[in-house]
């Protein structure tokens, strides 16, 4: 660990956060230098934490070893220069042995996913979620999304419990009830927004006072998702607008066309500007040739931008 909690809280709640995909080679198996340099590259642009086998980085498809192998390639490569956090989750045993080798690999933080699969009563969420927060000494971030979706009370619940819990981030785009989380819970907690293409909701987040989300897009476009990122918070509605409107929405049209496409496309997107990741991993699909070349055609436009 290279940062207190009150780093990683500051970290977090002010700047583009990033969400590298996890690399590949060519037969599966997760390659480790291609990894080392997606994440040297990453840290050369103005971003204030990577977050490591994230939804992005496909942490449902790796197992243990190979996690504990992202992790400490990660914070070795990242080197301090931003708070390094990993994912856990899967069920509290599972989400327990994570958060061990994330924090024995140097890890800052922990973003915590919703328990594997079945329908859950909120204290049943609560229950899940303290007992991996009290199995480790780092900062932990909630992830709300899934079938692991707390309520303003539940939250409220939670952090009074975890003093480790530092934030929150929303996977839901339920602007109501994150409202109603932040008006609850208050600063307590930091709050980042985290739906798939976290940037056509960036507004709506900024107007509740939710400042900071993932971009996944970063992966392939990391110049346009900072210009977009500042331009936000200067207030520049009219270079939101453009880049919403040229590349946004017609991402998010084609991510919409399969399931899963939320990594897949990001992954397609990072081998179209000379950044191979490898392919992802079933249950998820790459896309189809057509589907490339309008990805490529998009990137295009942003360069225009």
């Amino acid at each position: 660990m290279n940062f207190t909690q009150s780093d990683v809280i500051k970290a977090v709640g002010d700047g583009l956060l990033s969400f590298p995909v996890t690399d590949f080679d060519a037969n599966g198996s997760f390659d480790s230098q291609s990894y080392r340099r997606r994440l040297e590259w990453f840290i050369s642009h103005d971003i204030s934490a990577v977050f490591v086998a994230g939804g992005t980085g496909e942490f449902f498809n790796l197992t243990l070893d190979e996690y504990r192998e992202v992790v400490s390639v990660a914070v070795e490569t990242v080197g301090g220069k931003v708070p390094v956090i990993a994912s856990a989750g899967l069920s509290v045993r599972a989400g327990q042995a994570f958060a061990k080798a994330a924090e024995e690999a140097g890890a800052d933080g922990i973003l915590l996913m919703p328990p594997y699969l079945t329908d859950c009563p909120q204290d049943g969420l609560v229950d899940y979620a303290r007992q991996i927060c009290d199995s480790t000494s780092i900062s932990v971030i909630y992830y709300n999304r899934g079938n692991g979706v707390l309520e303003a009370g539940a939250v409220e619940q939670l952090a009074d419990a975890c003093p480790n819990l530092i934030g929150l981030k929303d996977g839901k785009g339920d602007i109501q009830l994150l409202n109603k989380i932040v008006k609850t819970v208050g600063d307590r907690l930091t709050y980042i927004g985290g739906v798939p293409t976290a940037e056509i909701f960036a507004e709506a987040y900024l107007s509740i006072g939710v400042n900071t989300y993932s971009s996944a897009v970063f992966n392939f476009i990391p110049e346009t998702a900072v210009k977009f990122y500042r331009a936000l918070r200067a207030g520049d509605s009219e270079t939101v607008k453009a880049i919403t409107n040229e590349f946004f929405i017609p991402f998010v049209n084609l991510r919409d066309t399969r399931k899963g496409y939320a990594v897949s496309l990001i992954k397609a997107g990072a081998e179209l500007i000379g950044h191979p990741a490898g392919a992802v991993r079933a249950p998820l699909q790459m896309p189809t040739t057509g589907e490339v070349e309008q990805l490529k055609v998009l990137i295009g436009k942003t360069q225009a931008l």
